[in-house]
């Protein structure tokens, strides 16, 4: 069997960003299609599982465990499960990057007010 979805059914909110959450479509992993501006990004969090983010377009400045990686096209970062971090869009242009949850549903706990 497959099944296909629309991207553009799953934007969160206004933005850009796609986020898939794999159970619902009989899938073991989750992710979300990132389309950030500059400056964009999450607060401090961790997953009780691992993150794999891609990078397709931009650039980006992960934090993991307080240390900055800066990351461009083409790069794959990995963070263990239940390492405290976050990412945002650095340089003038935009940021697409597939960030990768290795869950079939989306846990997080968030580390910051």
């Amino acid at each position: 069997m497959l099944t296909k979805v629309k991207g553009s059914e799953l934007m969160l909110g206004a933005g850009r960003t796609i986020k898939f959450e794999g159970e619902g479509y009989g899938s073991g992993v989750s992710f979300f299609l990132v389309d950030n501006d500059p400056g964009q990004g999450p607060g401090l969090h961790r997953h009780p599982y691992s993150e794999t983010w891609v990078v397709l377009e931009g650039e980006a400045i992960v934090r993991a465990d307080g240390e900055a990686h800066p990351a461009v096209v083409g790069d794959i970062l990995v963070v263990e499960a239940g390492t405290p971090h976050q990412f945002r869009a650095a340089g003038s242009g935009r940021l697409r990057m597939m960030c990768i949850h290795a869950s079939p549903r989306f846990h997080q706990e968030n580390l910051e007010a």
